[in-house]
């Protein structure tokens, strides 16, 4: 089974490597920017664990720990992992003596951050292994990260390591909206020289391996004027 986990971070880059190194551990994320929005979203989706960036806009992550460990019953019980540039001992001991479960500075490492959330999850009594089944599925795809392979209905469908990674992002939020610069991010370390407009390429070739009319798509849909989104629904 795997973990649901809230990231509440202000950089998108951060925010999206986070978010991609927990569909490569089978989980599942949802993606905030400020603490306002942090807090609305742990009371609608009851997360798994909620890893927290100290500097966040409108309430910073003090106020967000204070409320989920506070007298709100929808707030309390969440695991907490608090990520912050600041490493004084005062903050350090504040975000503990508010019910913070861990807490990292940056810069950390993927790997350490990961093993960090097995941990707390592990504490917490809550899901922190890999799900038996780590294949994300969404609109008739199937995508498995640890294999790196593509199914549509059932067909090995041939990716580019770009390809992949932004399917495998979007697989992992069916129906939201990605943005070119977003989609761009999740292929930094296999495309980095390319723009947002690659991103467009990127997209109409893979139209051509899973839909059965690339002009007509009904999978990897153009939101005009924002960018692109999978659609949750099969065809």
């Amino acid at each position: 089974m795997c973990a649901h986990v809230l990231v509440a971070e202000d950089d998108e880059m951060q925010a999206e490597l986070i978010r991609r190194s927990l569909l490569a551990e089978g989980h599942t994320a949802t993606v905030v920017h400020d603490g306002a929005a942090a807090l609305d979203a742990a009371r609608r989706l009851r997360p798994d664990l909620v890893v927290l960036d100290l500097m966040l806009p409108v309430v910073d992550g003090f106020g967000v720990c204070r409320v989920l460990r506070g007298s709100d019953p929808d707030g309390d019980g969440i695991p907490v992992l608090m990520l912050t540039a600041r490493s004084e001992e005062d903050d350090v001991l504040l975000g503990l003596e508010l019910g913070a479960d861990d807490y990292m500075t940056k810069p950390y490492s993927p790997r350490e951050l990961m093993a960090r959330i097995r941990t707390v999850l592990r504490r917490s009594g809550r899901p922190a292994s890999v799900r038996e089944d780590p294949v994300i599925r969404a609109a008739g795809l199937a995508v498995d990260p640890e294999r790196h392979e593509v199914r549509c209905d059932g067909e090995p469908v041939e990716c580019t390591p770009a390809e992949f990674q932004i399917l495998l992002a979007m697989a992992g939020e069916p129906e939201r909206v990605f943005t070119r610069r977003q989609l761009l991010q999740a292929t930094r370390g296999f495309d980095r020289s390319s723009t947002e407009r690659a991103v467009d390429v990127h997209i109409m070739n893979l139209r051509k391996k899973i839909e059965a009319d690339p002009r007509r798509p009904v999978r990897l849909l153009t939101v005009f004027g924002v960018g692109y989104k999978l659609s949750g629904g099969r065809p």
